[in-house]
């Protein structure tokens, strides 16, 4: 009997520790938090540049919290606005988007397009997260039944503020007559991603496009940097380069890196490796990206279990330079890239640990 009391009394207590965890997680995936960072990526003299970084909303038509609380970032009066993408998870989300967004769309800013902005969250085990690739737990014939989402919506609202929609595109924003030179790609997570050719590839391709017999235009840099898996995506700009606030002013003076270059960021919703080493390789001063929610399930002390991709899980979230070590995001390295743990969650998994749901402002200073 002493040892069925005892047995018993460890079911009960295991029991109790599970439910107060779970209760603490729900708890802290609507305890967002503002993170404030600064990333020395500036030529000396400069004067500093604010970018609020948001990611990984994830909103439905139950998530008003969240939305009042992105609304209220307004008041930070950040010069830049950058959203990674996934702001949606299903498509009741769309009206809270607009909501959300509302005071935000009327600074300069800039947004790629993640996975949950083309299709709809559905619920997956939580274990095909420990897989090394967790799309191999997928079954193709369950995704090609995934609801659509209004992505077209989510992108016209965006750019409806002046945003620049830099999904396989370049482009640039214009900060009180200071430009910023722009690239991104479309959400590699789904491979959608076509990184955009350097500016020189660019404008050789058009010449060439301009010369070529009217059967080839189907392939101009106009329509080849805005392909989506469902069918072309609208093209936006005779460049490729989206349209944004004065982005094509000539007269705006470009901001100087630590190097004495135009400044360059880059944006992806996932910050897949193959991205990250092309946006180093061309001289990408600061990587913004999202989509690993910071590992979500994080260990006290140890951190991150996954990043739902291919990047280290030392840099899970946070600030790190790339391609520095494997276990040491801080090591030097020639690009800064920042990963937002984002502010939401899937409808179905509602919860976090150690790794509360956020936004940043970063603010770029002149490296020492």
């Amino acid at each position: 009997m002493s040892a069925l009391r005892t047995a018993a009394r460890a079911l009960a207590g295991t029991a109790l520790l599970g439910a107060g965890v779970l209760g603490y997680a729900l708890v802290e995936a609507r305890m967002p938090v503002l993170r404030r960072v600064d990333v020395p990526v500036l030529a000396p003299g400069e004067e500093p540049l604010t970018i609020l970084h948001l990611s990984d909303l994830h909103l439905t038509d139950r998530t008003e919290a969240r939305v009042k609380w992105v609304r209220a970032l307004a008041g930070l009066h950040p010069d830049v606005v950058v959203n990674t993408g996934d702001s949606l998870s299903l498509a009741s989300g769309m009206k809270p988007l607009r909501r959300a967004l509302e005071p935000l769309l009327e600074l300069p800013g800039a947004f790629v397009m993640g996975d949950h902005d083309y299709r709809a969250t559905t619920f997956k085990l939580p274990t095909r997260y420990l897989r090394a690739d967790p799309r191999t737990a997928d079954d193709p014939r369950a995704e090609a039944r995934v609801t659509e989402l209004p992505w077209r919506e989510v992108r016209d609202l965006q750019t409806s503020g002046g945003w620049a929609d830099l999904c396989n595109a370049r482009g640039a924003i214009a900060v009180r007559g200071r430009r910023i030179d722009l690239v991104g790609v479309d959400d590699p997570h789904a491979e959608r991603d076509d990184y955009p050719a350097p500016p020189a590839e660019s404008e050789a391709s058009a010449e060439s496009a301009e010369s070529a017999p009217p059967s080839d235009l189907s392939t101009t840099p106009e329509t080849a940097a805005s392909q989506t898996p469902e069918g072309p995506r609208e093209p936006t700009s005779r460049d490729g380069a989206a349209p944004s606030r004065a982005a094509n002013d000539r007269n705006d003076r470009a901001v100087r890196d630590r190097a004495g270059r135009p400044l360059r960021i880059g944006l992806t919703h996932a910050p897949y490796r193959r991205i990250l080493t092309r946006m180093s390789a061309e001289g990408v001063d600061l990587a913004l990206a999202g989509h690993t929610h910071g590992g979500q399930l994080c260990v006290p002390g140890f951190g991150a279990l996954v990043t739902n991709c291919d990047l280290d899980r030392s840099r899970a979230s946070g600030l790190s330079q790339w391609p520095g070590r494997p276990g040491a995001p801080r090591a030097a390295g020639p690009m800064y890239l920042h990963v937002s743990a984002g502010l939401g969650t899937s409808p179905y998994t509602p919860v976090r640990i150690a790794c509360r749901p956020e936004a940043t402002l970063l603010t770029l200073v002149p490296s020492a």
